[in-house]
């Protein structure tokens, strides 16, 4: 920024400087709009699961373990016309609809790409247990901008917009700040394709003798949620999608909170590995994963 001998700023700085304030505040409230409506787009997904829970569902299984029942696709059905029909040039990459190879359901020049989980904890609610969630995440050029997950058994609404912290019904979330694994509470979640990992055992055993308690609720987007607000302390699992996890991925790291890979990587969130902390205890929590 350059001013004149007493301080005023020169002319056409003055433009360029006034120009970079509009774009921002421009730029800050589109996000605005896009996590309202990721927030209120969740919530109607929500009503539908929670209309159709304890009823007589049809349950197809995509795998030998791996369900999805009617209120899946319901739930998605609507998510993804509420985005057509809003972001109509928006991709989406949703769970039940989108390729198996990963491909965006709708393709474009767009650099903006939904991710969209319909309903994290889809065994969990086949069965009655009441664990279960909507996951929305808006991904920019590669960059997680906006996510959302909706509880709405317990109308837990978490929300985080990149730069601008992490909420859970508008009030803002931080992560715990246990910082010894011994005293910690961890979660974690078994893959579907378990006896293909075989290394799941063996970290699930090592965490059990090293920290003070694991939980295993069935649904990774809550698991992230609740880390993102100090009910856990760490969690870590294999074989996870994008779906899972990208909204609870910028909830922690807007709450504080460190998410790489199970070496301290990186986190891409298209592969399966990831491991999430307060940040306190991560580096203890990759030494457990590095015992062999």
């Amino acid at each position: 920024m350059h001013r004149d001998s007493q301080g005023r700023l020169l002319p056409g700085h003055s433009l360029i400087y006034a120009g970079e304030a509009c774009q921002k505040k421009s730029n800050r409230e589109r996000e605005k709009r896009l996590l309202n409506f990721a927030m209120q787009t969740a919530r109607e997904a929500g009503a539908i699961l929670v209309d159709r829970l304890g009823r007589a569902l049809q349950v197809s299984n995509k795998g030998d373990i791996d369900l999805v029942t009617e209120a899946d696709l319901a739930s998605e059905k609507l998510i993804i016309e509420r985005i057509k029909s809003h972001y109509p040039r928006h991709a989406i990459l949703a769970e039940e609809s989108g390729d198996t190879a990963g491909l965006p359901l709708v393709s474009g020049n767009s650099e903006w790409k939904w991710i969209i989980d319909p309903l994290d904890g889809t065994t969990n609610y086949a069965h009655g247990y009441p664990c279960f969630c909507v996951s929305i995440a808006l991904e920019r050029a590669g960059k997680i901008e906006v996510g959302v997950i909706y509880d709405p058994m317990r109308d837990e609404m978490f929300a985080a917009e990149r730069g601008q912290g992490a909420t859970l019904n508008e009030r803002r979330l931080r992560v715990s700040t246990v910082d010894d694994l011994n005293s910690a509470m961890l979660c974690t979640g078994f893959p579907y394709n378990v006896r293909e990992r075989p290394n799941f055992a063996r970290d699930f055993a090592n965490f059990t003798m090293a920290a003070q308690a694991v939980r295993r609720d069935g649904s990774a987007a809550i698991d992230l949620a609740y880390l993102a607000c100090g009910r856990f302390d760490g969690f870590w699992e294999d074989g996870l999608n994008a779906w899972d996890v990208a909204a609870g991925v910028l909830l922690i790291e807007e709450a504080g909170g460190r998410v790489t890979d199970f070496t301290d990587g990186k986190l891409d969130i298209y592969t399966p590995r990831v491991l999430a902390s307060n940040g306190l205890i991560h580096n203890q929590m990759i030494q457990v994963l590095a015992v062999g």
